[in-house]
């Protein structure tokens, strides 16, 4: 018995077309498949109906499958007329079904049923193969036989639908909005905060529209073979400034603030200043205070002042709204003591007699509170307070001490500062040229010997040295060029101290000289600067920290400058968010306004265990151009929401935006400096690839290479805006240089760009470092990029089919012209012939052809432009299939730890690939070398063929018109196949012949 069936899951509309004459539409369904139909219920006055039923077809030849046609149609229902109006279709071939496990809910784009039908939308359909018997066919709605009796709907002829069995089924229907793997049942688990639509029922009662969810979600899997799991998702969150559909925002609320990117959330903020006259606990009359600030199980704590009466805290506490568990908010103060802290006094508020403060009001101003006992009474002693309702917009909200960032271990406020949002700003970087050009009377320690020298340079832990010369004259030249990397301030000097290489390992120090980089020349262009003596100092101590010093008449000769024209890389060049030179005379004005809403993060995956349970304490961290920002921390919760803005001024539309998510490991009795913060995932977003104006929503997965493969750590979902503030300008940066001028006009070398750079990036990590909170040198070279350089076979393979995909459109071409030349299509061959002759007839038409061709290419490809930004693709990285030894080998650290046998297969791996490459090398290098030997006589009956065919070709040429020439090859080129040989011609023949220098090879 055949128990095969076709499900089709009809889930939800998008966007539909208005055709009821009211701006809406009561939209349903109906679904056409091998001479059976079903209906879905009516969504009454929906654009974006949400159905969630099911149908299954019976497949009379599962043979005769692939042959099928599934259509879909969207129609209005019309009550008044008792008609209904064409909203769109959808058709599937046969060919795109999949079982069960591989289907997912795709939303697909209505298509028009005839040439002047209007539709627009979406619809989300899962359609799949089922061989499960204790499904049943759905009963098919009876065939109707005019069209006006089809159009008349009743709720009689809707049809109940079975509802799938098993637990699978319906987490499968429950996770549609975020789509997780369901061969994965860990990600079935997760509480994704989205709607959950049960199953629905088809009584007469039930049969009204249901509300609309709170995000819609549109999945992006056109990408070359992208698992569903790691796409793009367009979501329509409810902002600040109104709901985000298809990048515009709609206002519902006129008032909102300018933080317009993020979910706005509302805070109880509480801010304690200080106390006066409170009573002393103990005999000796001293106190030590301490506020404690509770709300339901909230409680945030100051730190304790020792022996004042009087104390001072000026500390913020912000509890979230939406956790709110009580009605009152009680404000302690004790006094700190050995075993038990002594109750001082306290104020109770009353949340809903709490004001509520919206900026750009000014700050609310604080109180003074009389304390009470715990009867009630008023006591001796008062607490100036400030207590306001607010949102993530007022301007306390960075340093206040958060009720969802509170560590478990300690919720005091001084411990909140590893905890707490900030906004960093990296140091202006320079280039510091050394020229070294010579060294005069330099004394060496012994008489006998003519000394070996060079001249090594210090600036912070950056060292370099100059070639070895051996002084046999009073003058020591070098001529030699180091350049270094320095941030300001400047903090580091120059260092340059002239050695002898007395014996191996043994260096004596003639002279040394100090410069400190502030007094240093600076310069924008490639003017010259002036050199200059300095004299040396012999130390008479090796330390450099002792300061006792002779002079004497040893002086060396330099040219030192701070190079501002160049751009410091301080980043993977690919992926620089900032191109402007160091010196800001050479900066250009902005072109826009980038601004980015980190809203939350959904499914993350538990990097640590508290309390018996997989937690993780999370935080954003991004970077665009000088600027970094850090989110709040927001411990113990896998799916935190940040909803945070930020704002950068765009200089240059070809920068990439790059945000990463972290653990925070420094919290807890157990953190330490010691302990790095492990990466969760990043995201990155080029400026070029934004429309301006438009607010990007999506959800991006956060993709994580491990050793065992590629992971998919959770999901980030945010904003993005790029508003453009000229124009005229940003059109004109794409006729400029991407980098400075002097980057062409005195270039680098590669590999001082790759020292410089890692250079670069360790003064940045050093001094973030340096900030509070400490933004870690982990997470700083995780966004910057700092291992691309490194050898990877993943990489190299990626690289390689990259570009096959960009020649793959020239082997079209040739594999076109080669069915042409081989007449697969007489018609088609007849026409390129036409054209051909046309051409060679008027050459003038060639290049408006090619150039009006290419226009209407990019006028037809208009309509297919991607709507969403790029994101990281598994299998354009060839991390989907990789090898787990590669992968190994990827990880492996530089150099490497691995043992001398998985190193030696590793190298001979390696060995045969780079074989390969060779011998496509020399097959290259030969195919020139045979060109270059036709007129070198090397073979010279080679050579004297080719010169009388050169002879007889000019005559020839000279007196037949070049459109004759051209029009005789063309057609030889495309001549038939009946007149074709198998063999190759003669003149491929001839070059084959040709010798190379291949003979010459040892």
């Amino acid at each position: 018995m055949n128990n095969l069936k076709l499900g089709v899951d009809v889930v939800s509309a998008h966007n539909l077309m208005p055709k009821d004459g009211q701006g809406s539409s009561s939209a349903f369904v109906e679904l056409y498949f091998d001479g059976q139909k079903f209906r879905t219920t009516i969504k009454e006055k929906d654009l974006n109906p949400v159905w969630n039923e099911s149908f299954y077809f019976n497949i009379s030849d599962p043979s005769n499958l692939h042959y099928l046609t599934l259509d879909v149609y969207i129609y209005n229902n019309t009550k008044a007329t008792n008609s209904r109006s064409f909203l769109g279709k959808v058709s599937l071939t046969g060919t795109s079904f999949v079982p069960y496990s591989d289907a997912v809910v795709l939303h697909y784009p209505v298509e028009k049923r005839g040439i002047f039908s209007r539709v627009r939308g979406e619809l989300g359909l899962k359609v799949y193969i089922t061989d499960d018997p204790s499904i049943k066919s759905s009963i098919p709605v009876p065939s109707v036989e005019s069209t006006h009796k089809d159009a008349s709907l009743t709720h009689d002829q809707t049809v109940p639908n079975p509802v799938p069995t098993g637990s699978e089924r319906a987490e499968a229907r429950h996770t549609f909005h975020h789509l997780p793997n369901p061969n994965h049942p860990q990600h079935q688990h997760q509480s994704f905060p989205v709607a959950v639509h049960q199953a629905t029922k088809y009584g007469v009662d039930e049969m009204k529209s249901e509300p609309q969810p709170p995000k819609l979600v549109r999945m992006y899997s056109s990408s070359p073979a992208q698992p569903v799991d790691f796409a793009l998702k367009e979501t329509s969150p409810f902002l600040g400034g109104g709901q985000v559909v298809r990048g515009r925002v709609i206002r519902s609320d006129k008032t909102a603030s300018t933080y317009d990117l993020v979910e706005q959330m509302q805070f109880l903020f509480v801010r304690v200043v200080k106390a006066r006259e409170l009573p002393a606990m103990d005999v000796t009359g001293s106190l030590d205070p301490y506020v404690e600030v509770k709300i339901g199980n909230y409680k945030g704590v100051t730190k304790h002042m020792e022996k004042k009466q009087n104390p001072e805290w000026n500390v913020v506490f912000a509890f979230s709204r939406d956790r709110m568990q009580a009605s009152v908010l009680e404000v302690v103060v004790k006094d700190k003591d050995l075993v038990k802290d002594d109750f001082v006094g306290r104020a109770r508020f009353d949340l809903n007699e709490v004001p509520m403060r919206v900026p750009p009001d000014s700050p609310l101003a604080p109180e003074w509170y009389r304390l009470e006992d715990k009867k009630g009474e008023k006591i001796k002693g008062e607490l100036m307070l400030a207590v306001w309702i607010g949102t993530q917009a007022d301007e306390a909200f960075p340093d206040a001490w958060h009720s969802d960032s509170a560590t478990p271990v300690d919720s005091s406020a001084a411990a909140s500062t590893l905890i707490r949002s900030k906004v960093y700003h990296a140091p202006r970087l320079w280039y510091v040229r050394v020229n070294i050009i010579e060294a005069q009377d330099l004394v060496p320690t012994e008489k006998n010997r003519f000394p070996d020298v060079y001249v090594k340079v210090h600036i912070g832990n950056q060292v370099m040295k100059t070639k070895t010369v051996q002084a046999r004259s009073l003058t020591t030249l070098w001529n030699e060029d180091l350049l270094f990397v320095a941030a300001e301030p400047f903090e580091d000097h120059l260092i340059l101290s002239v050695e002898d290489r007395v014996g191996p390992g043994k260096d004596e120090i003639l002279g040394r000289v100090i410069i400190p980089l502030s007094t240093v020349d600076r310069r924008a262009d490639d003017r010259m600067i002036h050199s200059r003596w300095y004299n040396l100092e012999k130390p008479i101590a090796v330390d450099v920290d002792q300061l006792k010093k002779e002079k004497f008449s040893s002086r060396l000769h330099l040219q030192v400058c701070l190079d501002g024209g160049y751009h410091v890389l301080d980043e993977s060049t690919h992926y620089s968010s900032d191109l402007r030179p160091t010196a800001k005379q050479l900066w250009k004005p902005s072109i826009g306004v980038l601004e980015l809403g980190i809203l939350n993060a959904v499914g993350l995956h538990p990097m640590k265990t508290r309390d018996g349970k997989g937690t993780s304490d999370t935080y954003c961290v991004a970077k665009y151009g000088h600027k970094w920002i850090r989110t709040r921390t927001i411990v113990d919760n896998l799916c935190p929401r940040y909803n945070e803005q930020y704002t950068w001024e765009v200089f240059d539309p070809a920068t990439v935006l790059t945000v990463g998510v972290f653990d925070n490991s420094q919290l807890g009795e157990k953190g330490s400096n010691g302990n790095k913060d492990l990466k969760i995932g990043k995201v990155r977003i080029r400026i070029s690839t934004l429309e301006t104006g438009r607010v990007y929503t999506h959800s991006y997965p956060l993709l994580v290479l491990h050793p065992s493969g590629v992971k998919k750590m959770g999901e980030l979902h945010m904003a993005i805006r790029f508003s453009c503030t000229s124009f005229v300008n940003m059109l004109y940066i794409y006729s400029r240089p991407l980098l400075p001028k002097m980057h062409y006009v005195r270039p680098f070398s590669v590999m001082q760009l790759d020292m410089l750079r890692h250079q670069a990036v360790n003064i940045v990590a050093a001094r973030l470092g340096r900030a509070e909170p400490p933004l870690r040198k982990e997470v700083v070279e995780y966004l910057s990029d700092v291992d691309s350089h490194l050898w990877s076979m993943r990489r190299s393979k990626a690289n390689f089919f990259r570009l096959m995909s960009i020649f793959s459109g020239l082997f079209a071409v040739g594999k076109w012209f080669g069915d042409i030349c081989m007449w697969r299509n007489p018609i088609t061959a007849v026409l390129v012939h036409v054209l051909f002759l046309m051409l060679v007839c008027f050459p003038e038409l060639i290049l408006p052809t090619v150039f009006l061709y290419m226009f209407l290419i990019g006028v037809w490809n208009f309509r297919y432009r991607p709507r969403y930004p790029p994101h990281m693709n598994t299998r354009i990285s060839q991390a989907d299939a990789v090898h787990p030894d590669e992968l190994d080998e990827e990880f492996d650290t530089f150099p490497t730890s691995r043992s001398p046998e998985l190193v030696r297969l590793r190298y001979d791996r390696l060995r045969s690939v780079a074989g390969r490459i060779q011998t496509v090398v020399g097959d290259v290098a030969t195919q020139g070398e045979r060109a270059q030997s036709l007129l070198s006589w090397r073979d010279p009956r080679a050579t004297a063929i080719f010169v009388t065919f050169c002879l007889v070709a000019a005559l020839v040429l000279y007196v037949t018109p070049f459109q004759v020439i051209a029009a005789l090859a063309g057609f030889y080129m495309m001549r038939h196949p009946r007149f074709r040989y198998r063999l190759p011609s003669a003149p491929i023949n001839f070059f084959r012949r040709l010798p190379a220098r291949t003979d010459s090879m040892l």
